[in-house]
């Protein structure tokens, strides 16, 4: 880019910054809000406070409520992945997995392609029930 265009370019920028600060200026609920804190700052001069003695007398356990948040996260658990069975047609060799991260199951798949192989997937077998006998 050469020079001049550059310049223009910032030129321009900062015509358009300039418009969106002399809108802010005029922001009724900007000036509120620059007042407040004026007011906020002031306030905590006066009396020797600092930003964190403000948080403390307001908000006096936030740790407390952010590990409880935690604590309810830990408990959610992952649903299990399902188990799937694959039957190769040529070996009538099983192959029961959770995922696709199976030594078995690459190897069909490398030499006979995902696709062919995905179509060996068997019907969902439920799961055998041990009775107590």
């Amino acid at each position: 880019m050469s020079k001049i265009l550059e310049f223009r370019a910032t030129e321009e920028a900062i015509i358009e910054l300039q418009a969106k600060l002399d809108a802010l200026k005029g922001n009724q609920g900007l000036q509120e809000e620059l007042e407040f804190e004026q007011k906020l700052r002031q306030l905590m001069q006066e009396h020797g406070k600092t930003l964190r003695d403000i948080n403390a007398i307001l908000d006096p356990q936030p740790f407390k409520r952010e590990t409880s948040t935690a604590q309810h996260k830990a408990k959610q658990t992952r649903r299990s992945r399902e188990t799937k069975h694959y039957r190769n047609p040529y070996t009538n060799e099983v192959v029961v997995t959770k995922g696709g991260n199976h030594r078995t199951l690459k190897a069909w798949k490398e030499e006979f392609g995902a696709a062919t192989v995905n179509t060996w997937l068997e019907a969902e077998q439920p799961e055998p029930v041990a009775h107590a006998g």
